[in-house]
Parts: structure tokens; C-alpha cells; sequence
């Protein structure tokens, strides 16, 4: 089986690898101001395109990466969520961006959870990390629903050259006390 044919599933959500239809709604998400605040910076399509095929890369070469995130309940696009680590990375991280329409909806943490207990199941990671800059409460509030804590301070890698952030995260062993969520 393809990682491409993936699919989780959770009480309200499907996670699923993107896929080029996707380049709509995740070029969409890229120019919302707010909801970039903290990933990067708003995007045009063009480098959307380019992020879109880089999260697809990092499938095909890591066997994970960011899902698009679907609510059940209408079939729209309202994020992204999952593994991530880039080289260069500091740790093995899931992290999460969520339209501005569906922000407190619980969505993040929903979403974030099943990736955990998939990338853990799947993956030998020792750790789950989330990068967080030290402003964005919301993320802090998501990492700690999960059971995280600040880990550490740590330095981004390039082109988020000295962007300093807070690690949240935990442990394998520390997920795996708490049970499984999804």
C-alpha cells in the first residue's frame, strides 16, 4: 500500500497525506495572515504550490508528513496537522495550523493526537516535539491538552534562521502511560 492511501479517522476528522487537488484550499489557508502568523508568513500561490509539493516530498521520502485535515461532518479542508522533521529540525515533531473559521473548535489537539498514535505506531521516535513561539498562547494551550510541557528553548533552522522557540513535547514512553487518543 501507497502512504498516499492513508487514511485516519477520528470522531469528527479525516487526516489523510495531500494530494495536488488540495493546492486550493492550502493556497487559501496561505494568505490568511493570522493563521500564517506563526508558520512561516503568508505565501502566494506560487510558493504555496511549492510547500504543498514539499510536504508530498516528505511523504514519498520519510514515509510521513503533514496530513490535510477534512471534517466529517462537510468534507472542507481545515488544516494541516501531523509529523514533520526537515533537515535540520530540532527534533521529531507533530505540529498543527488550522483554518481561522474552525479555530476553538478542538480540532488541533483531536487532529494531533491520532497523528501521535499513528507516527508512534508507525515510527521509532523516542520524542514528540512542537515548535512554539513564545507568543502563541493558542499552540501552548493545544501542546499542553496533549499532556506536553516546555522541553527546552531552541533555535529554528534556516529559513527560520534564529527564529527562537519553545519545544513542548514529551516522551514516547510518557504518551504511550496516557493511552492511546485517537
Amino acid at each position: 500500500m501507497s502512504v498516499f492511501d492513508l487514511q485516519l479517522e477520528t470522531e469528527r476528522l479525516v487526516l489523510r497525506p495531500p494530494r495536488a487537488e488540495d493546492l486550493d484550499a492550502w493556497a487559501a489557508f496561505a494568505t490568511d495572515e493570522e493563521a500564517m502568523r506563526h508558520l512561516g508568513g503568508t505565501m502566494p500561490r506560487s510558493v504555496a504550490w511549492r510547500s504543498l509539493a514539499t510536504v508530498v516530498g516528505a511523504w514519498q521520502m520519510q514515509q510521513f508528513g503533514f496530513f490535510f485535515v477534512f471534517e466529517k461532518a462537510t468534507g472542507d479542508w481545515v488544516g494541516r496537522v501531523g509529523p514533520w522533521q526537515p533537515e535540520g529540525w530540532p527534533g521529531t515533531e507533530v505540529g498543527w495550523g488550522i483554518k481561522r473559521d474552525r479555530w476553538g473548535l478542538g480540532y488541533a489537539p483531536e487532529a494531533a493526537s491520532a497523528a501521535i498514535d499513528w507516527v508512534l505506531g508507525q515510527h521509532a521516535w523516542d520524542e514528540v516535539i512542537h515548535t512554539i513561539a513564545p507568543d502563541n498562547q493558542a499552540s501552548k494551550q493545544v501542546a499542553a491538552k496533549l499532556g506536553s510541557r516546555l522541553l527546552r528553548m531552541g533555535v529554528m533552522p534556516a529559513p527560520y534562521d534564529g527564529q527562537s522557540v519553545e519545544i513542548w513535547g514529551q516522551s514516547r514512553a510518557e504518551w504511550q502511560a496516557k493511552g492511546a487518543r485517537a
